[in-house]
């Protein structure tokens, strides 16, 4: 699944920034080639905003079938109606994959590791551990401490659950008033302990202007 009904307005631009050119085709179309080509995905949903006006209109990519739903305000909005639009050949014990429409360079390998770690347990998702000195900042910017940073991960994306077990962690996050903003807080709420698969670091989520140069230099590295 891939929540694409964000605006992603940091970047700039006359669309959102899943539909900004990247190496001459939208961003968006990247991720979905990306994962249509590993041959355990069997398919893919998009979240789309209701007025979503760039979506391309294709229902299958690499020989796979693509589905649509509306998402919502947030993520978690997005990926719950994502979950509720599936198929119903996608059983409630059935493992879901989760991935931002900004990271088009996840490496195959990486999904193959995700997929046999966190698939013989409940879950879980690709994170690199945290390998830069952690500043914490006052109200101006100025550095006040400096935080441990072991046990510290970056989380990345794909996050792989079950259908049926994501979908109550979500349902009861929201009627809890919260929003959780990856899969992974979900999981943690709903008192699951995600498995945390070290994935390489140019998993890149494109979020500035520049990251787009560095987005196509890395896909011309993928094979």
């Amino acid at each position: 699944m891939v929540p694409a009904a964000g605006r992603g307005t940091r970047v700039g631009g006359d669309r959102p920034k899943q539909y900004l050119p990247l190496a001459g085709r939208p961003l968006l179309l990247h991720t979905l080639e990306r994962l249509a080509a590993h041959p355990r995905i069997a398919g893919l949903m998009v979240t789309l905003s209701a007025d979503d006006g760039h979506w391309p209109g294709i229902d299958a990519c690499a020989g796979k079938p693509v589905r649509t739903a509306v998402g919502g305000a947030e993520r978690c909005h997005s990926v719950l109606a994502g979950l509720a639009a599936l198929p119903a050949s996608v059983g409630e014990t059935d493992f879901v994959l989760v991935h931002d429409a900004a990271r088009p360079c996840v490496r195959h390998a990486d999904i193959d590791r995700l997929i046999e770690r966190a698939g013989a347990q409940e879950g879980g998702l690709l994170a690199a551990p945290l390998r830069d000195t952690l500043k914490r900042a006052d109200a101006w910017g100025r550095s006040v401490a400096t935080e441990p940073r072991e046990t510290r991960w970056r989380a990345f994306t794909p996050q792989m659950f079950r259908r049926g077990a994501l979908t109550a962690a979500l349902t009861a996050a929201l009627q809890a008033g919260q929003c959780p903003t990856d899969e992974a807080m979900a999981m943690e709420l709903a008192g699951a302990r995600p498995l945390l698969v070290e994935g390489a670091e140019d998993n890149l989520k494109v979020t500035t202007a520049a990251d787009f140069a560095l987005a196509e230099w890395l896909l011309g590295q993928l094979n």
